[in-house]
């Protein structure tokens, strides 16, 4: 009785959306009972056409030059672990909140992902930490100082500029 009762509420939590949410655990993403992977499996039976292509090395270009780019082309630039749709940290977590209050452009890479992008941005900022946060092609620091400029509102100030160029294209 005890066991058939425990399924049934199993099942019924199980029901609710809240329930279902998403897990990621070393490199698969779990969603709705489905296992998605985030990694290229280390299989010599695989193909070299089926594995995932790392953009930022056939692209050419030095990586001090890409994250120079990346700063200098997004009015909203984010280093961060994860993406800011699935934040890998609490402070990466916490940056994109902040910055999805004001409606901006936000644009994003994974360091996670390319550690010798890690050490690039590293060296660009002359900061240890991430996230690190460029407005306007200023670093401006990660998610303590963006979280304190938006408490003290230089923040609405530093962005008003890169809001109200979107609300316009919108009229």
């Amino acid at each position: 009785m005890a066991r058939s009762l425990s399924n049934a509420l199993l099942k019924g939590i199980s029901g609710f959306p809240s329930a279902r949410l998403s897990t990621m655990v070393s490199g698969s993403i779990f969603q709705n009972g489905m296992r998605y992977s985030t990694t290229a499996p280390n299989d010599p039976d695989t193909h070299d056409d089926f594995k995932p292509a790392n953009k930022l090395e056939s692209s050419g270009l030095a990586l001090q030059d890409i994250v120079e780019q990346d700063v200098k082309d997004n009015p909203v630039m984010i280093y961060m672990k994860g993406v800011p749709d699935m934040p890998r940290c609490g402070f990466s977590s916490l940056a994109v909140r902040v910055l999805k209050e004001y409606n901006v452009p936000l644009s994003a890479r994974n360091i996670l992902e390319d550690p010798e992008l890690k050490n690039a941005v590293k060296s660009f900022s002359h900061w240890p930490t991430f996230p690190q946060i460029f407005i306007k092609g200023e670093f401006i620091g990660g998610s303590d100082i963006i979280l304190n400029m938006h408490q003290t509102g230089e923040l609405k100030e530093k962005l008003k500029d890169i809001s109200s160029a979107d609300e316009k294209s919108e009229e």
